[in-house]
């Protein structure tokens, strides 16, 4: 091999460990960016079952929240540009790959592409945000579900196409649940570097925490449903309603209070993600 050559290969492999850091340093930011809004949401919810607050327990109540406390607007752009991390993540994936076997399948590359817009989405309203500390966090959940829905009733065959995305984010918020239940992220931590204890530990987190994201996830889709069926955006409802109705049923509060500790625990178990994720 010649000396251009083997320039060549050396430049090769820097850009490549290059990339590499830089990818995994924004992914690690940007879940930990994750787990604080968890921690805020769940914290939130667990004052509304006590009857404590009348802040939304979404992502505008939790960036409203975070924004009182000391070098509140601070934590805003660390929180944004963690999210921004996230993004950049995600799109790595769509581009290259992600870690596994199958990780540069059409399927894992779509699924990292749909993510991807996702947390530009939300690193977009978090950033604004702190820009403007206009105390909306880029607008109520459950506004932004009832506007989504009108919009897309008014489209030719409206009522269906709500309702099959209500279907599917029952489907997903089960996939969610079943999926930490069995434990599935173990294939993406490093269980090797984990003493024995932690292990438990992060377990307990992922599994009541995911279980507790599925739930939500699930009763998210199944008020879209009902709004297809009824025909009325209005029955759409977004992060904070869809808590609200926990504390509805015949278990009353106490189905809210456990689902508030079980997105904490997932705000934890994103913050174990950052140390441990495989990237």
């Amino acid at each position: 091999m010649d000396t251009s050559a083997l320039a060549w290969t050396g430049r090769f492999r820097a850009r490549r460990a290059a990339r590499g850091s830089v990818t995994e340093g924004a992914a690690r930011a940007g879940l930990a960016a994750r787990g604080v809004i968890y921690l805020l949401v769940g914290a939130l919810a667990l004052q509304i079952a006590f009857g404590d607050t009348n802040e939304q327990a979404d992502r505008a109540g939790a960036l409203a929240e975070l924004l009182q406390k000391p070098f509140g607007a601070l934590l805003l752009w660390a929180l944004g540009i963690g999210l921004v991390g996230m993004a950049l993540w995600r799109l790595s994936e769509a581009l290259f790959g992600s870690v596994g076997q199958d990780g540069r399948s059409a399927r894992k590359r779509l699924l990292a592409t749909v993510r991807c817009a996702f947390y530009v989405f939300v690193a977009c309203s978090v950033l604004s945000f702190a820009a403007s500390r206009n105390q909306s966090g880029g607008g109520s959940s459950d506004q932004q579900s009832r506007d989504a829905t009108a919009r897309a009733l008014e489209l030719p065959a409206g009522e269906w196409l709500v309702g099959a995305a209500g279907i599917a984010v029952v489907v997903a918020g089960g996939w969610i649940g079943v999926r930490a239940v069995l434990r599935k992220y173990h294939d993406k931590l490093r269980l090797g570097r984990m003493s024995h204890r932690t292990r438990q530990l992060v377990d307990v987190t992922g599994v009541a925490g995911g279980a507790a994201r599925g739930l939500v996830f699930a009763g998210a889709g199944v008020f879209a449903v009902r709004a297809a069926i009824a025909y009325e955006a209005d029955q759409a409802k977004g992060l904070d309603d869809t808590l609200r109705a926990f504390a509805d049923t015949p278990l009353g509060p106490w189905l809210l209070v456990c689902v508030a500790a079980g997105l904490m625990l997932f705000g934890l178990f994103s913050f174990a993600m950052a140390r441990w994720r495989k990237v």
